[in-house]
C-alpha cells in the first residue's frame, strides 16, 4: 500500500501537466493581495534529483522536463529557475515545493504525506513555517475544511496503488466541497490503458457540472508501460484555467 517511490517518475510528462497546471493556478490566486490557504493530501517528498539512479533507470524525466522548453514567464519555469538556484541543476520540485515557491508568507500551507520516508524528507525540505502532517491526507482535508483562510486550493494527487481509491474519491470530493464551498478542490488522476478512470470521472462530472476536467494524451514511457496520458479534475477552477492547460499541452506534443 506504501510501496510507490515518485522518484523513479519525477519530471515526466504528467508531471510537467499537473505541475504547469497547478503553478498557474497558484499564479492567478496570488495575483490578489488576499491569504489563502493551501492542502496537499498525498504530498510525497517535495524534491526530486534528476541525475539520481531511480530518474536514470526510467528516462522518464529526460523525455520529459528536460526535453521540454517552458515559455519564458510561465510560473513553472520561474519554479525550477529558484529551485534549482537553492538545491543544484538536477532538482526537480514536487508539487509542495512547486506551491511554497508561488505562495506568500500570510499564506497556510498544510502538506499530508503518509509514507513514513517521503514524510521524513519532506520535513527536512519544506520551510520551517508549513506544516506537515504524517496521517491520511484525506483525513487531514477533513478536519481542516474549511481552512483559515477560507480562500485557497486543495491538490489531491494520490498514488493510486488501491484500486478503492477510483470508487472513494467522488464520495471524498462531495464531502469536501459539502464543508468548503469556496475551495478550489484539484484531483490529478492517471490515464491508464485499462480505462480505469472513467468510472470514477463520470461520478465526478455528474456532483460537479461545471469543473473543469484537462487531459493531455502522450506515448507511453517505455514498451508496456500502461500510463498513456494525465488529467487534472478541478472543482471551482480559477478563471484562465483553459487556457493554461492548452498551453501545457501544446508544449507537452512539441518536444
Amino acid at each position: 500500500m506504501l510501496s510507490y517511490q515518485h522518484a523513479y517518475h519525477a519530471g515526466n510528462l504528467a508531471d510537467l501537466h499537473k505541475h504547469g497546471l497547478l503553478a498557474s493556478m497558484l499564479d492567478y490566486l496570488t495575483r490578489k493581495d488576499k491569504p489563502l490557504s493551501y492542502i496537499e493530501t498525498h504530498a510525497g517528498r517535495g524534491l526530486y534529483d534528476l541525475s539520481s539512479a531511480e530518474a536514470r533507470k526510467t528516462g522518464e524525466a529526460a523525455a520529459g522536463v528536460e526535453a521540454r522548453e517552458l515559455p519564458e514567464g510561465h510560473p513553472l519555469a520561474r519554479v525550477l529557475a529558484e529551485v534549482r538556484a537553492r538545491f543544484g541543476p538536477s532538482a526537480y520540485p514536487g508539487s509542495p515545493l512547486v506551491a511554497e515557491t508561488l505562495l506568500r508568507a500570510g499564506d497556510a500551507v498544510h502538506l499530508a504525506e503518509l509514507h513514513p520516508a517521503e514524510h521524513d524528507a519532506l520535513e527536512r525540505t519544506v520551510a520551517r513555517g508549513t506544516r506537515v502532517y504524517h496521517e491520511d491526507g484525506f483525513a487531514l482535508a477533513q478536519s481542516l475544511a474549511p481552512p483559515e483562510p477560507r480562500r485557497g486550493l486543495l491538490l489531491c494527487d494520490p498514488s493510486y496503488e488501491v484500486k478503492a481509491d477510483y470508487d472513494a474519491i467522488p464520495k471524498r470530493f462531495a464531502q469536501l466541497h459539502k464543508k468548503w464551498n469556496v475551495g478550489i478542490l484539484a484531483l490529478w488522476y492517471p490515464i491508464l490503458t485499462d480505462a480505469r478512470h472513467e468510472s470514477m470521472l463520470r461520478a465526478l462530472k455528474a456532483a460537479f457540472p461545471d469543473a473543469v476536467d484537462h487531459q493531455v494524451r502522450f506515448p507511453p514511457a517505455r514498451p508496456g508501460h500502461a500510463m498513456v496520458g494525465s488529467g487534472m479534475f478541478v472543482v471551482n477552477p480559477p478563471w484562465g484555467l483553459p487556457e493554461a492547460g492548452a498551453e501545457i499541452e501544446r508544449l507537452i506534443h512539441t518536444p
